[in-house]
């Protein structure tokens, strides 16, 4: 049996989170290991009280995970661990991030430029109306548009990019089985033609309260950019807010009037400098340095190399792995990626670097 099998196993024995997965796998080896562990060993690893360990002992998730794989080849339906190159490098180095996702659907995950929006699921005639302009205004730019399939502002950046035919992909707090709101499912069956659904849940997992937060994370650490349009001081936006300035993520809030119910919590954000103010998409490009390919076009690398502190770090850093992606990179120095970008666009035009496809550098 594959290594895939066992992870998903070891995620559906009960009480058993990422991280503590993780410690297990580290502990014995793999997830494979894990199972085939005898009681002795088990008590070794701290953390692992006498329930896990009774729970792990049953085995009764190894026939879970026999059915899942049955289920997950019935409707084509991929699936791939945190180990598996085809998993989501922006996710893949997050402790929290899941040991398996499961997707439907054509979207590259490893998109150049991946745009979270999100909001209230009540919200104003501006609020869609803003949400639909700032898609047009980034088309141009290609960008996957991700988002929770919730009502209101999710949906409506779902719909719209679906319009204007960018990629897009709705993270669910269930399995793929179905859709929740069931009346989504129109838009859903669209996406699937150009992005697609992800879930970390197995096929027949139903949505649960405590899932919901818990979804959110996945769509902070999948984005480069997350927008917030219209949210209450106490928005479940605001726990996907947190998740992103934990995973040093670009974040950016729409403003709106004060004593306004539906943007105190986009106000209170900007006022604390928990996210860039945002009032059209040139602000979004211009932070995130969208377009500076097209600025240094034609000019000539510098001859005598001055690095900073800063450069010299990331230098350091790059000369320990022969290529590294931007979410690595961005998480081992702590920036989000749009700081991080302008030191290598630097970087780059020192000639100290190279950038390779896929946001990924190399030392020149």
């Amino acid at each position: 049996m594959n290594s895939l099998f066992y992870m998903i196993a070891l995620g559906r024995v009960p009480k058993i989170g990422p991280l503590t997965a993780r410690n297990l796998i580290a502990y014995c080896g793999s997830a494979e290991e894990v199972f085939k562990a005898t009681p002795q060993k088990l008590r070794k690893i701290p953390g692992i009280g006498i329930n896990l360990q009774r729970s792990i002992l049953q085995k009764e998730a190894l026939l879970i995970a026999e059915k899942e794989l049955d289920l997950l080849e019935k409707h084509n339906i991929q699936a791939w661990t945190f180990l598996d190159p085809a998993y989501p490098a922006r996710l893949r180095h997050f402790q929290d991030s899941p040991l398996v996702l499961y997707a439907k659907g054509n979207a590259n995950f490893n998109a150049d430029k991946i745009v979270a929006i999100i909001g209230t699921r009540k919200p104003s005639f501006q609020g869609t109306a803003f949400c639909e302009e700032l898609l047009a205004e980034l088309a141009p730019y290609e960008p996957l548009v991700i988002s929770g399939m919730a009502y209101g502002i999710d949906i409506c950046a779902h719909r719209k990019a679906v319009e204007l035919g960018l990629p897009t992909v709705g993270v669910l707090a269930h399995g793929l089985s179905h859709l929740y709101p069931a009346v989504h499912m129109p838009i859903a069956r669209k996406m699937l033609d150009n992005g697609g659904l992800l879930s970390e849940h197995g096929f027949d997992i139903r949505a649960e309260k405590e899932y919901f937060p818990w979804r959110n994370r996945i769509v902070a650490g999948l984005c480069d950019a997350l927008v917030v349009i219209e949210s209450a001081k106490q928005g479940g936006s605001l726990i996907t807010v947190n998740y992103a300035n934990e995973y040093n993520k670009d974040v950016f809030a729409v403003p709106g009037r004060p004593k306004d119910p539906l943007s105190a919590g986009c106000n209170e954000l900007i006022k604390n400098s928990q996210a860039h103010l945002l009032e059209s998409a040139e602000d979004l490009v211009r932070i995130m340095r969208w377009d500076q390919g097209a600025k240094r076009n034609g000019q000539q690398r510098q001859l005598f190399v001055d690095l900073s502190d800063e450069e010299k770090n990331i230098v350091h850093l790059l000369g320990q792995n022969d290529v590294i992606a931007i979410d690595l990179l961005a998480h081992q120095v702590k920036k989000s990626n749009s700081e991080l970008a302008s030191i290598l666009l630097e970087l780059e035009f020192k000639g100290v670097i190279v950038t390779l496809p896929g946001k990924r550098y190399a030392l020149a």
